[in-house]
């Protein structure tokens, strides 16, 4: 119709410039949209052309309307602010869009001139800047581009555009309009194509991939146009025939902005339509020689190409939908692209690689983890699979994207089906992979892939369990000769990388593999053995290498083999060709280190100890390999031949010591150093060091120099030679060499101890003298305070020595009683004044020290405190006999009050890792005063947990404190004394027991060393004098919530935690092949371990014992209310919970108490036991009551009276425990062993039983017609004469219960013969067993574990109930505790008469049953196992069985990163309410309008029937996070530092009407309680409250109400807001 009208206006207007201008005065939205309608129809040509001077003036018309209406508008002129002002943004949006129209219609009618002169003016408003007349001039080009002819214009718009498309940040808007607009008008000029095509993929690179693919996506009409076979792009130009565009187009496919993979795959299917239709020959050059083309068509594999690429983009589209379940049924189609892949005739590649790289790389960069792990297996099964030709690209892939990959830990979890301890599945098919890939690569490209795979591992943070399993893989790899010098350097760079994890034992383990792989890939000839020594020198023998271990074994056998292939090193000495390589580098090395460098002033630095580590460790391994090679050669007499030449020139120097005092400190120090080294090596097979020949020949060589050494410490000591700060660092070499060589002579000779004495006397006194001498002036020297903590650590180390070696009798010396009567009256906390500078300004190494004054005091405060810890331990009676004496009389109460008051000062003013003496002296004195002075001694315990809790986050200094505070906060003296006063100080070491459980929850290892200590100091106390002290034991009765919290210990970890639990046990399961295992130390901090020490504790005490057995009844008692307690806390709860764990582990502690109970309190005990028999337990609680309730029976039969009576509640009881007491019933040979009446009790049982063989319920049907058929075979056995009349009846209905036939009718019969009523019958349909999985169910129950294996008595042992039955009955494997354990922690043993240990082999091979008791009530029905029906499809089952049940408290921690479908900044929070029904409700909601978060106060309430069936699976779609509401304080803040706006949902006298308040995108919304609202301590912590406004009567919405509808507003005002910015 438009078109008929400007028609008929151009043909009545006569002259159309006339028409045309007055079209224009003035431009209104109207006359622009008429302008651009009329301009439409001149330039269409529609109308007859006019005369050639008509057609010149409508050209000028045109000219005049473009540059003097249209372009101006575009800019902004005075017709489009008068289009504003009239009627907003939408009249300047039509105004504008019908101007761009019209200059379009312009350019059309004028030609190149008018475009030209567009060009022109857009390009210089381009230049002068960018905002609304950037869009204007890109419009202008927009209009000129198709008619530009002039070449230099041309190039000049398309490096405008090309500018455009490059510019980042907040150039993406300009971007999407050249792309959008500009580009495809480009696009229709061949010259400007060709220009930005080069411009795009040519020379200098294309943009980014994001913005090249905006562009390639909008030329994709002229690159790969439409259309019928034979039509195609423009001659010369054919993206498909480009390597660079399909590399743009499979970087964009691997992007992780899903636009551009989506652009991407839009191009690649135009691609495919193109050539498919075309039919055509086609194939892209290689790009740089690559071994195959990226992309090529063929007319005769036309049909098999079209399937190729149908399957690939099936797959890659299908990886968008980031949900396993439905990814997974796809992934077998990526096994039919590699049956396309390769030419059979010449085995190699028919399509390029890298575009299945590009799929494993969309899988490895996944949100989903799952997925991502999914990828990296199907990948590594490739070359295991798939016999793939070699590739450049797979090589590169592997370096990139799958190692960056690999790099994420929780890939590494174990599958559900495995066992702890056993390789996850990664691990090994990385182990496999990496071994046949370098296998199938050529020889010349082994040792590059293995140097960059080595390097790679070196280019960032990896935590501890990725780079232990790449190590493992790369040390299972066969050995083969690769790597050279710089492949020793790279190991070197990855070991230095594995020393940052705090995981001691899996460093050491990757340290382990990571030699072995230097041992198997090293090519020996191109190395020097100064580069492997190197190597050795970054692990650390007390994690890794060290004497005795297979690895040093290991490396002693491949040094000895490959001795003489090493590459020569420049400083080889040739002399001696007989001599081995490795001695002859030993000696040199020796030689080199011992010189030391003619320098015009002595240094003032010690030396690194990395050259002592060096020599010591080679001259050790040298000595093993000549042991090694003496014994091949079959020499039984060793000489030492080599081993003493590489001692000589240590010896010689040690000789001089004491006699030459001008050898050269730096010469000094090497020395000893070395000798320090060697004297701290020990055995780990020898227990004697004369065992060791090597290490024995060490010791006895380096007895001879003693004498000298000791004099040199001493002269070095006790004068003014150490003088600076930097002598302090050889003050330490001293004192540390010492404890070493009394330790030598008593090992090597004794004949040196008169030595050691005379020096201990002599230094002890100097010592006392130097620190008695008095300063005269104010501001003391330097050399003075140097000599007085020399002095002070002098004494420190004479009391180690005295308290480590009491077997030197050493405290017999003269001194000791000088060294006592100092310290015992000596300042404490003395601090040393700072000394002046003045006169050491020259000195550099003052000037360039980096230790403070401040540390040197406090080591020099610290060392008091060591001496005052061994004088209190050596000599209880403090200062007794020196009363007399003293110019105040003290009592020793009184003494000892000073000094803990001088402790408590202590710890106020030590750094926290120098407090480890105080703590000791405050165990010896706190018992002395806690009656005396309480409230002192409370201060000490709050002051010294204080530093613990500081400590926590460390992890050198925090174990030895903490171990330091145990042992005096819970000295069995303290806890004696406080336990009788029953004051604040028994209440405040309750306090601290649980504040240290409370701290193992998140510190692994904590409550260990708590309960290690107690338990050991009660049943096994020391002897021990001080008279508060009767009998250690009571303290176990005083404080047994102690051993109560123990026995349910245990928290369920976060995945990340159990991820490394799982490591450690892989690694501790290989035993003596890893040495890690060997030499790492064992702590016990295994969370098992504080429940294995408290079964241990209790398997110890005796029942004879009366204070072992009140304490056992007082254990039971508890233990049975905690049950009840957790019970009535959550009337159900789930398997595997926590709630679970606890009731498991009090059952489990109550089986290891119940032998050593006697009949009297077992008779009340028990009725708390059946009344835990009626409610509502998982199976495994279950099994251990059912067991109790058994041995309790068999051991005293008079309780069956009280068993039967449990029967005789109404069924509204029963229903959910009936099965219970009825599982008794299937044990009941056991239960009558012990009794005569057996007839009474069997006839009791069988007319029990069958009332409950008629039930409704069919599962309670099944166990009680298995009871029965025991019950029955126990009478036939024992020949019950009154009930051979019922024989036919009975064996008859149980011989159709097995043929699974009606039997109602033959047990009405003998129901009446029992006196049961017709009446009870009728309530129950009877022969209901007959539907189709009632035969199946009756097999199953039948060979369950606990029916058909396990025997009550036999079985009874740790194994069972620790970890057969757990594993059994389907316990979290977390739960399980195995035997190893047990006998792994020594600190408490079990009793040498402990017999019940091991599981009987029957059951401990069974597998777990399909069958689990359930918890029965009235709406159960009759259904399989759901396990069987896994491979089914539900309607909604995303992540059902991709994660474990026990992630209880995990799962779902990672869902924004797993699902990364939320654009939403909204954040609902939840945690004060506590109704599941409205939580379900609002889970609902939030995911629906795309939350990013619901806050909650627990994660339990999401398995809550009410709250699923509210939410309808929301939970499994939306991230959720826990925060309690404790914590809200603390996440409010934190969200406001992150930008979040703080909304709350309350009436308040401030708060805002919801429907005028604007949400600002970042919006957090807090939800008040249900019936309190928002808590007035949270009030001030928001940022706005908005209200819901009111119209009725009643105050207030539902929580769920309100927070739905704000959500709504919310997500309304965001929609618009979108709206208004596109």
């Amino acid at each position: 119709m438009e078109v008929v009208l400007a028609d008929a206006l151009l043909a009545r207007g006569g002259d159309p410039c006339a028409l045309l201008r007055a079209v224009c005065a003035p431009l209104s939205a109207e006359r622009a949209e008429a302008l651009r309608l009329l301009l439409q129809r001149l330039a269409a040509g529609g109308l007859p052309p006019p005369p050639p001077g008509e057609a010149e003036a409508l050209r000028r018309a045109a000219w005049e309307v473009a540059l003097e209406r249209c372009w101006p508008l575009l800019r902004g002129g005075e017709g489009a602010a008068a289009a504003a002002a009239a009627g907003g943004c939408g009249e300047r949006l039509r105004l504008a869009r019908a101007a761009r129209g019209a200059l379009r219609h312009c350019v059309q009618l004028c030609g190149a001139p008018l475009a030209a002169r567009l060009a022109r003016d857009a390009l210089a408003e381009l230049a002068a800047g960018g905002g609304a007349g950037a869009e204007a001039a890109v419009e202008a080009l927009v209009a000129a581009a198709p008619r530009l002819e002039e070449p230099a214009l041309v190039a000049r718009c398309v490096a405008a555009a090309l500018a455009l498309v490059r510019e980042e940040g907040e150039g993406e808007a300009a971007a999407a309009l050249v792309a959008g607009r500009l580009l495809p008008a480009l696009g229709s000029n061949g010259a400007a194509l060709r220009r930005v095509w080069e411009g795009l993929l040519g020379a200098g690179g294309p943009p980014r991939a994001g913005r090249a693919l905006l562009a390639l996506s909008a030329l994709a009409d002229a690159l790969l146009p439409r259309g019928p076979a034979g039509s195609g792009p423009g001659p010369g130009l054919d993206a498909r025939l480009c390597p660079r565009f399909w590399r743009v187009v499979q970087e964009g496919l691997t992007e992780r902005d899903g636009l551009c993979r989506k652009r991407a795959r839009y191009l690649l299917k135009r691609a495919l339509d193109l050539s498919g239709g075309q039919r055509a020959e086609l194939r892209c050059p290689t790009d740089g020689g690559d071994e195959s083309s990226l992309f090529w068509w063929s007319a005769e594999k036309n049909e098999k190409l079209l399937q190729f690429w149908e399957t690939y983009i099936l797959i890659m589209e299908t990886l968008e939908g980031n949900q396993i379940h439905v990814i997974k049924p796809v992934l077998p189609k990526l096994n039919s692209l590699y049956e396309h892949a390769i030419s059979g005739e010449k085995g190699c590649w028919l399509f390029h690689p890298s575009w299945y790289m590009c799929i494993y790389k969309r899988m490895f960069e996944s949100e989903n983890k799952t997925l991502t792990k999914e990828g990296i297996l199907h990948f590594l099964e490739l070359y295991e699979t798939k016999h793939l030709p070699n590739s450049l690209a797979f090589s590169e892939f592997v370096i990139g994207p799958l190692m960056d990959a690999l790099s994420e830990s929780s890939l590494y979890s174990r599958t559900s089906g495995q066992l702890m301890g056993t390789c996850p599945p990664l691990g090994m098919r990385l182990q496999k992979f990496l071994a046949t890939y370098l296998m199938l690569l050529p020889e010349g490209q082994k040792g590059s892939f293995l140097l960059k795979f080595i390097q790679k591992m070196t280019s960032r943070h990896w935590c501890a369990v990725p780079i232990l399993f790449l190590s493992m893989a790369l040390a299972y790899i066969p050995a083969c000769k690769v790597l050279g010098p710089e492949g020793l350097h790279a190991l070197r760079d990855v070991l230095q990388c594995t020393m940052i994890t705090h995981q001691i034992l899996l460093r050491g383990a990757a340290q382990c593999y990571l030699l072995q792989t230097a041992m198997h890939l090293t090519d020996v000839e191109k190395v020097s053995l100064p580069e492997v020594a190197s190597l050795l020198l970054s692990l650390r023998p007390e994690e890794s290498l060290r004497r005795d271990t297979m690895l040093w074994i290991e490396l002693c056998s491949w040094l000895q083999v490959n001795d003489r292939c090493f590459r020569k090193s420049i400083t080889s000495n040739f002399e001696h060709e007989e001599t081995s390589s490795l001695c002859q580098y030993v000696r040199s090395l020796v030689g080199e280190y011992l010189k030391t460098p003619p320098s015009e002033r002595e240094n003032c630095f010690m030396p690194d100890w990395f050259e002592a580590k060096l020599v010591a460790t080679v001259i050790l391994l040298a000595a093993d390999v000549e042991q090694m090679r003496n014994k091949c050669s079959g020499k039984s007499n060793i000489e030492w031949i080599e081993l003493e030449a590489f001692l000589n020139p240590l010896l010689d120097v040690l000789m001089k010591l004491g006699s030459n005092a001008y050898i050269p400190t730096l010469k000094t120090d090497k020395s000893l150093q070395l000798l320090l080294k060697l004297l701290q090596t020990r055995s780990l097979k020898c227990s004697n060091t004369q065992d060791d020949g090597v290490l024995f020949f060490i010791w006895k060589s380096l007895m001879a120099p003693v004498e000298s050494i000791l004099e040199f410490v001493l002269r070095r000591l006790t004068t003014n030679e150490l003088s600076t700060v930097g002598d302090l660092d050889r003050c330490d070499l001293y004192l540390a060499l010492i404890p070493e060589i009394v330790n030598l002579c008593m090992q090597v000779s004794w004949k040196k101890v008169p030595s050691i004495k005379n020096f201990i006397l002599s230094l002890t006194n100097a010592s006392i003298r130097n620190l008695q001498e008095g300063n005269c002036e104010e501001e003391p020297k330097l050399k003075e305070q140097i000599k007085k903590v020399a002095s002070m650590a002098s004494l420190r180390a004479v009391c180690e020595i005295m308290d480590q070696k009491p077997e030197a009798h050493l405290e017999s010396l003269p001194s000791v009683d000088a060294l006592k009567r100092f310290i015992s009256f000596s300042q404490f906390n003395e601090v040393l004044k700072k000394p002046s500078y003045i006169e050491e300004k020259s000195s550099l190494c003052e000037e360039t020290t980096s230790q403070g004054w401040g540390r040197i005091v406090a080591r020099y405060v610290r060392d008091q405190w060591i001496c005052l810890r061994f004088i209190l331990n050596s000599f209880p009676t403090l200062a007794r006999e020196y009363e007399e004496t003293s110019e105040i009389a003290l009592s020793v109460v009184e003494r000892s009050r000073k000094i803990l008051e001088s402790a408590l000062e202590a710890l106020t003013i030590l750094p926290s890792d120098q407090v480890l003496p105080v703590f000791d002296c405050m165990k010896v004195l706190v018992p002395k005063l806690l009656d005396s002075a309480e409230s002192l001694c409370i201060e000490a315990f709050d002051l010294a947990w204080k530093i613990i809790s500081s400590l926590s986050n460390t992890q050198l200094m925090f174990w030895s404190n903490l171990k330091a505070f145990v042992h005096f906060v819970f000295d069995t003296e303290v806890l004696a004394v406080a336990a009788s006063a029953k004051g604040q100080a028994y209440a405040k070491i309750k306090e601290i027991i649980f504040k240290l459980i409370d701290m193992s929850t998140t510190k692994t290892g904590v409550f260990n060393v708590v309960l290690s200590h107690c338990c050991q100091s009660w049943i096994f106390p020391t002897v021990d004098e001080r008279s508060a002290l009767t009998n250690a034991f009571l303290n176990a009765g005083n404080y047994c919530e102690l051993i109560t919290e123990a026995c349910v210990f245990g928290t369920v970890f976060r995945r990340d935690q159990r991820l490394i639990q799982d490591v450690h046990a892989f690694i501790e399961n290989l035993g003596e092949k890893c040495a890690a295992n060997v030499v790492t130390e064992s702590t016990n901090r295994d969370d098992h371990y504080v429940r294995v020490c408290a079964i241990k504790f209790l398997c110890l005490l005796d029942g004879s014992n009366i204070l072992h057995k009140t304490f056992m009844e007082d254990i039971f008692i508890k233990l049975l209310d905690k049950d009840e307690l957790v019970s009535r806390s959550r009337t159900r709860y789930y398997a595997n919970s926590l709630q679970h764990r606890i009731k498991n582990r009090v059952w489990q502690t109550l089986l290891i108490l119940l032998p050593k109970l006697d009949q009297n309190f077992l008779c009340g005990a028990l009725d708390k036991v059946f009344q835990a028999g009626f409610g509502n337990n998982q199976a495994s609680v279950k099994y251990f009551i059912e067991w109790i309730v058994i041995l309790s029976l068999h051991k005293y039969p008079q309780f069956l009276n009280k068993f039967w009576d449990c029967f005789c509640y109404d069924e509204e009881k029963l229903k959910t425990s009936v099965c219970t007491f009825l599982s008794v019933l299937s044990h009941f040979d056991i239960v009558l062993q012990n009794t005569s009446e057996k007839k009474a009790a069997l006839k009791k049982a069988l007319i029990v039983v069958l009332q409950w063989c008629f039930n409704h319920n069919f599962s309670v049907r099944l166990y009680a017609l298995v009871a029965l058929k025991k019950i029955w075979g126990m009478c036939r056995t024992l020949h019950v004469e009154e009930f051979e009349a019922l024989t036919p009846v009975i064996e008859s209905s149980l011989q159709q219960v097995e043929n699974m036939h009606g039997t109602g009718p033959v047990f009405r019969n003998y129901l009446k013969l029992f006196r049961i009523s017709d009446s009870v019958v009728s309530q129950h349909k009877l022969g209901t067993a007959a539907d189709r999985n009632a035969r199946r169910n009756w097999q199953r129950i039948q060979d369950h574990f606990f029916f058909a294996t396990f025997h009550p008595l036999e079985d009874y042992s740790l194994e069972t109930i620790f970890y057969t039955l757990p594993r059994l009955s389907e316990l979290a494997e977390d739960e399980w505790i195995s035997l190893a354990k047990f006998d792994r922690f020594t600190d408490v043993p079990l009793p040498p008469t402990f017999q019940w240990y091991h599981s009987r082999t029957e059951l401990l091979d069974l597998k777990p049953s399909d069958w689990s008791q359930q918890d029965l009530g009235s709406n159960s029905v009759e259904t399989d196992s759901q396990t069987e029906w896994t491979d089914v499809q539900r309607k909604i089952i995303p992540w059902k069985n991709s994660t474990p049940s026990l992630d209880l408290e995990m799962v779902f921690q990672d869902r924004a990163a797993k699902l990364g479908k939320s654009n939403s900044r909204l954040i609902v929070v939840a945690s004060l309410i506590d109704k599941p029904t409205n939580l379900g409700g609002l889970c609902r909601t939030s995911e629906i309008f795309g939350a990013s978060a619901l806050v909650v106060g627990s994660l339990h309430y999401i398995q809550d029937k009410q709250f699923q069936h509210l939410s309808v699976s929301a939970e499994q779609w939306l991230p959720l996070v826990e925060v309690k509401p404790s914590q809200l304080v603390d996440y409010l803040q934190q969200k406001k530092t992150e930008g979040y706006t703080i909304i709350g949902v309350e009436q308040t006298a401030k708060s805002f009407d919801l429907t005028e308040y604007c949400f600002p995108e970042k919006s957090l919304l807090l939800l008040g309680n249900e019936h309190e609202g928002i808590p007035a301590n949270l009030i001030h912590h928001l940022d706005v409250c908005v209200e819901i406004p009111q119209q009725g009567i009643i105050r207030s919405l539902n929580v769920h109400v309100s927070g739905a509808l704000l959500i709504w507003e919310y997500t309304r005002q965001q929609v618009i807001k979108q709206k208004q910015q596109k």
